[in-house]
């Protein structure tokens, strides 16, 4: 039993040591490297939806690039709490888990840290598995990167209609103007669309997303156009 026991224990350790770093080193690269491919996009690739284009739209730009107002209304609108926070809002997973345990409706709790984590990394569907790695990699993600960084890929890679990923062809695409040229109306606008860009458009607006359009620009009126970024 000797003979066998510490091969063992050396391939677990360094088994254990391989889950660690593999995805520390990847997130550390992108630190510095722009994604040229990721998970939500390879899945609607592999498995379209119904809606799905033959061709997809996007372009990388950088976070300059962007409008000041198009950061803060995703922040307004997804994340009201990222300046602050280290990848996770604690308040708002216990106040989720209350809610969903009560027999509510369920409701999410996830940090625009947490969601570019989802989009970069791992696959859409809903389980403790998924949501207890998209953790992780959000607190390392925000070890390794700063928040900047992370609004940054966030806007580059979210889906804001069926495909069309990231803010510059989304701006292209239903205002054509540059990313960096978009209103306070028209970020609050696009921002709308991201809880589900399939059912919602921002190409033809329909009262609900009007309602929200108005709702994000309040909120960017209340947080200030100092809020971000953070200082």
């Amino acid at each position: 039993m000797s003979v066998f026991r510490f091969p063992v224990r050396r391939w677990l350790w360094r088994l254990l040591l391989a889950l660690f770093l593999i995805p520390f080193l990847g997130v550390l690269m992108l630190r510095f490297v722009d994604p040229v491919v990721w998970m939500w996009q390879l899945q609607r690739e592999l498995n379209p939806p119904a809606s799905y284009p033959a061709e997809t739209q996007h372009h990388w730009v950088s976070l300059t690039e962007i409008s000041p107002a198009m950061q803060l209304a995703v922040i307004a609108s997804e994340d009201q709490t990222f300046p602050q926070h280290w990848g996770l809002d604690i308040d708002s997973i216990y106040a989720a888990i209350s809610s969903n345990q009560r027999g509510g409706a369920v409701r999410g709790a996830s940090t625009l840290t947490q969601q570019t984590a989802k989009n970069l990394f791992l696959w859409p569907a809903r389980s403790y598995l998924r949501k207890g790695l998209e953790a992780g990699l959000a607190v390392l993600m925000e070890l390794l990167w700063n928040k900047p960084r992370i609004l940054e890929i966030y806007l580059n890679i979210v889906e804001f209609g069926p495909g069309i990923y990231g803010v510059e062809a989304a701006s292209q695409a239903y205002f054509h103007k540059p990313a960096k040229q978009l209103t306070a109306t028209e970020a609050a606008r696009l921002a709308a669309v991201l809880p589900n860009p399939y059912r919602l458009s921002a190409a033809a607006p329909s009262d609900y997303v009007w309602q929200r359009t108005q709702w994000i620009q309040n909120q960017m009126r209340l947080l200030g156009p100092n809020y971000w970024p953070a200082s």
